[in-house]
């Protein structure tokens, strides 16, 4: 495969889908998850060449891994088999109608395992633009190691999405490490809620960010340039399922660039990546196609292409 426009790297898991309960039984559907397996199928299906790289085990369920996103047209060249570790696995249940709730079985996977040296040859390989997320760092202390290495040493415009999970660390253990990493990205994404963990707007940009993204949920999302501020509205859709929704956005907005759009068109390509994400089923499962980009536009609830 060709130099990629994306390299990102952390752990994919094997996500456990319940429609109801777990405590009930019932069905489980298989799936692939991983905020940055996410970006990297969502920037593949848009004609962007995306690479991640990570650990996964060498049974089935790190072949399944695999086999997903290279079926999704990512190169996982860079993916390091281990024989040691298990790949980590997420069990998602719907337990109300609005509301999903996770569990993981991640620690001492093979995805936390992540070290410095995994990621040298893909970084030297070069890419247009490097993505990684606050979960990798939060993972295990090699798993820091390497995102901080990475974020120093990349050489390239840096995407830092912050994706705070409370049940991988504290507020303060994420601040203390995610600001440092903020110091080094061109782009910065965040949730309102998000965002002290990496500073204010203002001191990013003036250590030399392009763009600090806001996510707003159902009001949109926000962009702060050195030329202002930008907003783009959400488009409106029927919510089915939230998750995934944050990695689309992010790869909507490095869609954009990557196609030279402007800051107002790369907000809205990534709204609408969003919107496609949180009225479909699943991580990456519904995401468009780039001849699909325009179908939420104008379009009325339950409507029917025909």
């Amino acid at each position: 495969m060709r130099t990629p426009d994306v390299l990102t790297f952390g752990e994919s898991l094997v996500s456990l889908r319940s429609a109801g309960p777990l405590a009930t039984g019932g069905t489980l559907t298989t799936h692939v998850a991983g905020a940055e397996a996410n970006v990297a199928i969502a920037l593949a299906r848009l004609g962007h060449r995306s690479a991640w790289v990570g650990r996964v085990s060498t049974d089935e369920l790190g072949e399944f891994v695999l086999r997903q996103l290279r079926g999704e047209g990512v190169d996982t060249g860079g993916v390091v088999r281990d024989a040691e570790r298990s790949t980590g696995l997420m069990f998602l249940e719907r337990r109300t109608a609005d509301l999903t709730r996770v569990q993981y079985r991640r620690a001492g996977s093979a995805g936390s395992a992540l070290t410095v040296d995994d990621l040298r040859a893909p970084l030297a390989a070069g890419a247009r633009v490097l993505h990684l997320t606050g979960i990798t760092p939060a993972l295990s202390p090699s798993a820091r190691e390497a995102t901080a290495w990475a974020a120093k040493s990349a050489g390239i415009p840096v995407c830092l999405d912050v994706n705070y999970r409370a049940r991988l660390w504290s507020r303060d253990a994420a601040r203390a490490v995610l600001a440092p990493l903020a110091a080094h990205a061109s782009i910065v994404v965040a949730s309102d809620d998000e965002l002290d963990l990496v500073g204010d707007v203002d001191t990013l940009l003036r250590q030399g960010a392009d763009a600090v993204l806001v996510k707003l949920g159902a009001a949109g999302a926000r962009a702060h340039t050195r030329d202002g501020v930008h907003h783009a509205g959400a488009l409106t859709v029927t919510a089915v399922d939230t998750v995934g929704a944050g990695d689309a956005f992010t790869a909507g907005y490095l869609s954009g660039r990557l196609d030279g759009l402007d800051v107002d068109g790369c907000l809205r390509r990534a709204v609408t990546l969003g919107a496609f994400a949180v009225s479909t089923s699943g991580d990456w499962e519904g995401l468009p196609r780039r001849d699909e980009l325009s179908m939420l536009d104008n379009h009325e609830t339950g409507s029917t292409i025909r």
